[in-house]
């Protein structure tokens, strides 16, 4: 990096030594880079630099360039940018002093900033469109917009270059200002039939190193036969405008004509403004040239306005005037708008032309522009009275209702009679206090709710729910069960409302068997003072549980007998030996009930109906077949989970009595033993059990009481006698039902009564063995019937 070097050193014999140094730098150097060395171009050596304390002054307070005494040179300390530095000045330099001190010594250093290329040449608009017809004549000029570059001298702009040429040409024309307007020159004419759109690109180059340049598009459309350019009626136009006029007045209008006729001599007005804030304040209407505004104006910060207008017609060709706006001082002082005094809370039962809220207001200017008037917003129940003077009261008008706004948000505004007016506004809110005047309303007219039985005590059902439209206190709700009862029992002994939430809970454990809906009231108040109230009908309905497995009425289990059913060797295919009855107390689903044969003897002589529990022969009986079949029958339930119950069922295969006497003579003495030995060895278990718990007890009694005794009877030996509780001995009987019936029950889940009748079996031959007896077997037939009598156990009354 090179750098220029000069050096002015003036030394006197007496006195403060001064000196000059000047060095040349470019622009963006990076932060630490040399600028010079100021120990050897000024003579000085580095050690009085640093005993002199040399130090750099400057009356900048960004200071740029760094002092490094340790080293005796020049450093940068920011990134200059001469743009930024130097905005309009060709020559940008910085200019500081060197002091050293003991002896004082004071020098000048200036560090010039050459620019270098460090900004293109950049067009505001990336294109330009015109319309030029094709009779426009040779050598017709048309206005492009300038490129700006921020660089100076060599750096700075230096031509304009168009691409293609074939039809344009450039030609630039030099201000006093020293800037450059550019046109674009007509080099031959235009044939619409041969090319009817031209694209051009206008180039802004720069004469730095290396080379920079901007673009802009530049799109041409012929149109055919426009030989007239607007014209405005006139060069200069004038115009006034008062300060705080509102967005959209209309400032003025420029009138251009055009002599052709048809689409070349419609007119579209623009403004030119580039570098200005005028196309932030104005903007002009395309088709009529009206002027209007899209900003507000205000006198203090701009005064004058000159807005260059052009009209284009739809040929390309083009005309421009200004429009210089006078801005106008007016009525700038707004009314004062101040609270006397204000409810911030009104009750919703307030009366008619209660006072608010009190107003005062004032404005500083004098006649029309002094007088104030003051309004509120619509659509709310007060109005504004003027009382005296620039004092007004804010009343009631209307009824107030909470429940329909709970508070209003007030605005009132006063304003001036000045030319234009000026308003100011103050917004309060006023909260409507609540008054119970509203009872708490249900969601619904009433509530239906399901629950399945054996629910746990203190389950949630559902929940029954009441809003209040008042407001805190007088919307809080509670909930109460209202006294009733159910079949005889009160109501509360079934359900609870909770008070807060309105949950109901159920009190006990349901059993659809016993009831299968019920309905009671609840009340909803609210807190207010007298409280308000409603009430509805809430109605319970039990869903039925499969809780209750099948029973079978027959055959009948007994303990000490067993039965059989008789089956001849001759019986056919088909043959029914007998049926087992059961049912279930459950509803529905849970009360339909299957039949299967879970275990058998010979699973190939014997099915079962899977509807209607007959067992049945599903082949020959033969010589082979066992005397002794053993049937274990399942009896299922539909329910889910499904329940079910078993069934034994002895069938002896035989023709004759005396052919199974032996064989269930045997089988039930060798169960009666077997359920005596069952029987002891738990009753023995039982008894040891008892006995090693109760000496536990008394060991630790006896331990505990000896241990008190010598503790309060100092030490005295008192024999400790054990209670050991008598034994007990159980007797046993047993007692048999001489005679076994086979009966049919029919029942019903709707019915409270069930019919039992007495039949005959299908074999019509029932075997019982009584172990107390001496090996007798009895035939018994029956006819007689029993009646399920209502909410009574089944009973069967035997001659």
């Amino acid at each position: 990096m090179k750098r220029q070097v000069l050096l002015f050193v003036s030394l006197l014999s007496f006195g403060p030594v001064f000196g000059q140094v000047s060095y040349s730098i470019p622009e963006e150097m990076s932060r630490g880079s040399l600028v010079g060395n100021i120990a050897q171009d000024l003579g000085l050596e580095i050690k009085r630099l640093i005993s002199g304390k040399a130090k750099i002054y400057s009356r900048n307070s960004n200071q740029y360039i760094e002092l490094n005494r340790e080293r005796g040179v020049l450093l940068i300390k920011e990134r200059i940018d001469r743009e930024a530095l130097c905005t309009e000045k060709a020559l940008c330099a910085l200019d500081f002093q060197i002091l050293l001190e003991n002896p004082m010594e004071f020098y000048t250093v200036t560090v010039q900033i050459i620019d270098i290329n460090d900004n293109a040449p950049t067009f505001e608009k990336s294109e330009m469109n015109f319309k030029i017809s094709e009779s426009a004549a040779t050598g017709a000029k048309f206005d492009l917009e300038r490129a700006v570059d921020l660089d100076v001298g060599i750096n700075d702009l230096q031509k304009y270059e168009l691409k293609p040429t074939e039809n344009f040409g450039l030609k630039l024309h030099s201000n006093p200002d020293g800037q450059k307007n550019v046109e674009m020159v007509l080099l031959k004419p235009l044939d619409r039939e041969k090319q009817e759109q031209i694209s051009l690109v206008l180039t802004a180059v720069d004469g730095g190193e290396p080379q920079m340049s901007g673009t802009m598009q530049i799109f041409i459309t012929v149109l055919d036969v426009n030989d007239n350019a607007p014209v405005f009626t006139q060069k200069t136009y004038k115009a006034t405008v008062t300060e705080n006029s509102p967005k959209g007045t209309v400032v003025a209008t420029v009138t251009a004509s055009d002599a052709d006729q048809g689409s070349n001599s419609k007119i579209t007005y623009s403004i030119t403004n580039t570098l200005d804030n005028v196309r932030k304040m104005f903007y002009v209407n395309e088709e009529n040239g009206q002027v209007s505004l899209i900003e507000t104006i205000d006198f203090e910060k701009s005064k004058l306005f000159q807005i260059n207008l052009r009209a284009n017609d739809d040929g390309g060709l083009t005309d421009s005037c200004k429009l210089i706006v006078d801005v106008l001082d007016v009525n700038d002082n707004k009314p004062e708008i101040n609270i006397m005094s204000k409810s911030t809370v009104i009750s919703e039962d307030a009366k008619l032309n209660m006072v608010v809220t009190m107003i005062n207001t004032e404005d500083l200017d004098s006649g029309d522009n002094g007088n104030v008037k003051c309004f509120i917003n619509d659509n709310v129940p007060f109005i504004l009275k003027l009382t005296r003077n620039n004092f007004y009261n804010l009343i009631t008008d209307s009824d107030l209702d909470r429940e329909k706004s709970s508070e209003y948000n007030i605005t009132v505004t006063c304003s001036d009679e000045g030319v234009p007016s000026l308003s100011s506004s103050v917004t309060f809110t006023l909260q409507i206090s609540d008054v119970n005047d509203n009872a708490p309303v249900f969601e619904r007219s009433s509530y239906e709710a399901y629950i399945v039985e054996n629910n746990t005590p203190g389950l949630s059902i559902f929940t029954v729910k009441a809003t209040d439209a008042d407001w805190n206190q007088n919307a809080r709700v509670s909930y109460i069960l209202e006294d009733s009862s159910v079949n005889g029992v009160p109501v509360s002994s079934y359900v609870s409302v909770s008070a807060d939430s309105g949950v109901i809970h159920g009190v006990r454990s349901f059993d659809y068997e016993q009831i299968k809906d019920f309905h009671f009231h609840v009340k909803a108040q609210d807190g207010g003072s007298p409280p308000l109230s409603s009430n509805v009908t809430v109605k319970i309905m039990i869903r039925d549980q499969n809780d209750n497995p099948p029973q079978v009425l027959y055959p009948v289990q007994t303990g000490g007998s067993l039965v059989a059913e008789m089956v001849p060797r001759s019986a056919d295919v088909g043959y029914l030996v007998t049926k087992v009855v059961a049912v279930d107390v459950d509803s529905g689903q849970n009360a339909w009930l299957s039949y299967k044969l879970q275990k058998a003897t010979d699973r190939a002589l014997f099915e079962v109906g899977l509807q209607n529990g007959e067992i049945r022969t599903i082949r020959q009986v033969t010589d082979k077949d066992a005397v002794k079949q053993r049937l274990t029958v399942i009896v299922e339930d539909s329910g889910q989970p499904s329940r079910s119950a078993t069934v034994v069922v002895n069938v002896a295969v035989a023709d004759s009595f005396p052919e199974v006497l032996s064989e269930f003579t045997e089988l039930t003495h060798d169960k009666e033993y077997n359920d005596n030995l069952t029987f002891y060895l738990v009753l023995a278990l039982a008894v040891v059990s008892f006995l090693f718990i109760t000496c536990l007890v008394v060991i630790i009694s006896v331990k505990i009481y000896r241990w008190r005794q010598s503790r309060i009877l100092c030490h005295s030996n008192l024999p400790v006698i054990p209670y050991y509780p008598p034994r007990y001995s159980d007797t046993l009987g047993s007692a048999t039902l001489p005679h076994v019936y086979n009966y049919e029950v029919c029942r019903t889940t709707d019915s409270r009564k069930s019919d039992c009748r007495f039949g005959r079996a299908g074999s019509q031959n029932v075997l019982i063995m009584d172990p107390s007896s001496t090996g007798t077997m009895q035939r018994v037939q029956s006819e007689k019937s029993i009646l399920d009598e209502p909410d009574s156990p089944l009973e069967v009354s035997l001659p």
